[in-house]
Formats: structure tokens, sequence, C-alpha cells
């Protein structure tokens, strides 16, 4: 992935405003053999265990593209729902969520991050209230990562040729969203679908796959799901030569990974 941000016709984000949401395609630039997937970690609430989970599916599949395709932070403490008075206040969510973003950048130096309804939240609520975006610092800055990227929505040319539209969570049908986009499509958001499901026309063969989460479900920030009769799926997705495979985080009886990829 060393020349992705190198082709002339990639749009540029500029460091200095607000982050730019555009669609950007970069199917004409290269095409990917590895691509891993990665979705709704809402760090610092994520499931203790996910770096390490992520760190061994890298010396696996050793991806040369990795998206992250939305919810890296929860922003409990700034939602536009009721939040907890026993989590964290802003700051100290923000300070948390730091640590975790630089061990999870020792593993992924270059990653793509895809607008997201929650990590999106600093700049809703400055939206909502009249702020200008010159006083808008990026994620990057924020954060103090170096070369993630945070865009849109995705689209890339898979090393089969066929393309594939990356983006946070359009239907909770991802079978329309693929038929919609006439592409393949790989979407999170939606913390209860694990699935790949697959559809044709006379001229080839769509899937749509829905990659889960890596969140620790048991946090008071998702207290909201606590009498939710389907439970929150951990795991991620990978791509290889354009096929579609679910990697799911299996868990103990204790609720710790069981330190294998299945």
């Amino acid at each position: 992935m060393d020349d992705l941000f190198d082709c002339s016709n990639t749009p540029s984000l500029y460091s200095s405003q607000l982050v730019a949401f555009i669609h950007i395609s970069l199917y004409k630039c290269s095409m990917y053999k590895r691509i891993l997937v990665i979705s709704d970690m809402h760090i610092p609430y994520h499931h203790k265990d996910s770096i390490e989970f992520l760190k061994c599916i890298k010396k696996e599949f050793k991806p040369d593209f990795i998206v992250n395709i939305g919810d890296l932070l929860d922003f409990h403490a700034i939602n536009m729902h009721t939040h907890d008075p026993d989590l964290y206040s802003p700051g100290h969510e923000l300070n948390a969520s730091k640590k975790y973003v630089k061990e999870l950048e020792s593993v992924f130096p270059k990653m793509i991050e895809v607008d997201s309804n929650h990590s999106s939240l600093v700049y809703r609520r400055a939206v909502k209230f009249g702020m200008s975006r010159q006083f808008l610092k990026d994620y990057g800055d924020f954060l103090g990562t170096k070369k993630w990227k945070w865009i849109d929505d995705l689209t890339l040319k898979m090393s089969n040729g066929q393309k594939c539209f990356f983006t946070h969570g359009r239907s909770a049908d991802v079978l329309k969203v693929s038929q919609t986009m006439g592409m393949n499509v790989t979407q999170g958001h939606y913390h209860t679908a694990f699935t790949v499901k697959y559809w044709a026309n006379p001229d080839s063969i769509f899937w749509g796959m829905n990659v889960g989460c890596l969140i620790n479900q048991k946090s008071l920030s998702m207290s909201y799901a606590k009498n939710f009769r389907t439970r929150f799926i951990l795991g991620c997705g990978i791509i290889l030569d354009g096929i579609p495979r679910l990697l799911p985080m299996v868990l103990n009886n204790k609720g710790n990974w069981i330190k294998k990829i299945v």
C-alpha cells in the first residue's frame, strides 16, 4: 500500500481544515489481493483482546490494504442521546482513546477510515451548534495519527477485476445495497450482522458482506443493547482475491478471545 496516495487522480484531504468527507474511488490506481476490513471498535469501549486479534490476523494474512469502515471511536460522552454519567467525560474519553489508537496505529501504520455516525460526532456537534469549520482540527491532528486517511465512502478494484464499495452502513439488508450499487459491498454499523450474501445478474455474481464489530458489549456505553434478543457478533472481514471471508473473534466462557483464527 506504499503507493496508495500517489495516484494523480486521487483527491487530496486538507490537513488544516475539517476532514473532507468525499466519495473517493481508488480502483483506477491499484488492485488489491488481500483487503482487511475492520469495523465498529468503538474505542475506548472495544473488546480488550481486539487489537491482539487484529495483530494475529495481520500476521496470518498479510493484508495489502486495510480499511476501517467506521465507528473507530465511540464518543459516548458527546453522543446525541443520554450518556452514562459514570463513564468518561469528553476530555477523559479522548485521552483514553488515544492510547489505544496509538497501539492500533503501531499495528497498521497506514489505514483508510470511513466516515460513520459515532466517529463523526465531533463534527456533527460542531455543525449543530453553529461552529465554523475554521476552528476544527481534522482527525489526524487530534488523534495524533500520521498516515491514516479519513474519507466518506470508498470503492476499490480488487485483484479479480471486480469492484467493491466500502461504506459504514447503508441498510440492514446488505444485499439491497449491493444491488443498488451494482457491485460488491462491505459494510459494518449493524453489530449483530455477520454475513455474506450473494446475488447474480446475467453477467456476474456479486456479494454483500457485514463484518460485525469488536465491541465490549458489557460496557456501560452499550447498555442500550442489554435487553436485545440478539447479541453483538465480534469479528472482521477479509477479501482474498475478490472472495469475502468472515473472521469471527471467538470467545471462551470467560469472555476472553481463544487466541486462534478460525
